[in-house]
């Protein structure tokens, strides 16, 4: 149950996330089903590739593609006074499915008992991955590499997870509401790593 929950609100989090981006970019219609199918299921496909699962088993996932493909649906039809405000829940509903996938990741690695690094890349690629996706097909840096923490914290579930620190589905989503409240605090607040700039200023 926590599996299909986590991974309903990833899919419909990231599907509005890859759809709004694509209505900035005013791509038509088919660039934003697109655009909001990659975003929701980008990363579980590379994860797939990445610790050998069946790239076949993304298909078995109708209802996820039927949920994402509403909510974009349903992004595409709001008004624009409400679409206007991207900056403000935009970013929230990208925080939602960042966390929710990277959980999902973690497990999806842990439960086929790989170690302790495949875990943590599973995470990552699960929670980033769609929006690295996104981001490149809209023609924008990706978010992951350049702009505040996002992917640290799809590390820190991959390692709850790998560790066992979390296990019941209390545990699972009390871990999902921390790491949503982090990446809103760490936009918020615009925290970012360390960087070395080779430019010339």
């Amino acid at each position: 149950m926590t599996w299909d929950v986590l991974s309903m609100i990833g899919t419909i989090a990231f599907a509005v996330s890859g759809a709004i981006v694509a209505m900035e970019e005013e791509y038509d219609i088919l660039g934003v089903y697109i655009l909001g199918i990659v975003t929701a299921f980008g990363g579980g496909a590379i994860r797939n590739l990445l610790i050998g699962v069946p790239i076949s088993a993304l298909w078995e996932q109708g209802i996820f593609f039927q949920i994402a493909m509403l909510a974009t649906t349903a992004v595409f039809l709001f008004p624009n006074n409400l679409l206007k405000h991207w900056q403000r829940w935009g970013n929230f509903t990208d925080a939602i499915g960042l966390s929710a996938f990277a959980i999902q990741g973690a497990l999806y690695a842990s439960n086929m008992n790989h170690p302790m690094s495949a875990i943590i890349v599973a995470a990552v690629l699960t929670g980033s991955g769609g929006g690295i996706i996104r981001d490149l097909l809209a023609g924008r840096k990706p978010i992951v590499l350049q702009s505040e923490i996002y992917a640290v914290w799809a590390i820190l579930c991959g390692l709850a997870i790998g560790l066992k620190m979390t296990s019941s589905p209390i545990e699972l989503y009390a871990l999902f509401v921390t790491v949503t409240a982090f990446r809103v605090l760490s936009y918020t607040y615009n925290w970012k790593l360390p960087i070395r700039s080779l430019r010339i200023h």
